[in-house]
């Protein structure tokens, strides 16, 4: 019954909490706490945009199923991102301790996840979860060099924001 449970509010954090942003539309900048590698840094989404397209991806909370897969899919898709130009960043509302081992025993070192807390860029990219706490939805979006909306995703499980993801980078042609 527990087991039921936890699944069912994992489940519902999923979710999205309000419509997205809208393809087109100016992305938020945001400047962040992050682990990549088990090392704390800081990325800022201007200077990641100035050496190509951006994918930001939000999820509830690390080391839970689903948010755990999906740090391991991109891991090992990180190749196809970079020869498509791109870099990825997740985004969570986990503290960076926390985001230091998920770096390493997740994501490989291979990517930067941050750290909101408050969740103050969640909610500027409409991924806050609106189930309370202090949780992101999973959904994702790809940014392009301008800094507008590429596409975005939610409602969908880990693997397909991956290939989605992937297939809107590598139409935007921006080769390495």
């Amino acid at each position: 019954m527990l087991k039921s449970f936890v699944m069912a509010v994992v489940c519902a954090l999923s979710l999205p909490a309000q419509a997205m942003l809208a393809v087109g539309s100016a992305a938020p900048t945001f400047s962040l706490p992050a682990a990549q590698a088990g090392k704390a840094i800081h990325v800022d989404a201007r200077d990641m945009l100035k050496k190509g397209p951006l994918v930001v991806y939000f999820y509830p909370a690390a080391f839970t199923p689903g948010c755990s897969i999906e740090a391991k899919l991109f891991a090992e898709s990180m190749p196809a991102f970079e020869k498509a130009g791109a870099q990825v960043i997740g985004i969570s509302g986990d503290d960076l301790e926390t985001l230091k081992r998920f770096s390493v025993s997740h994501c490989q070192g291979r990517f930067a996840v941050a750290a909101d807390q408050g969740l103050q860029v969640a909610r500027q990219y409409h991924a806050a979860s609106s189930y309370g706490g202090s949780y992101a939805s999973r959904v994702s979006y790809v940014i392009g060099r301008d800094g507008k909306v590429v596409s975005s995703l939610s409602d969908s499980g880990p693997a397909e924001h991956i290939r989605q993801s992937l297939a809107s980078v590598q139409q935007l042609g921006v080769a390495r």
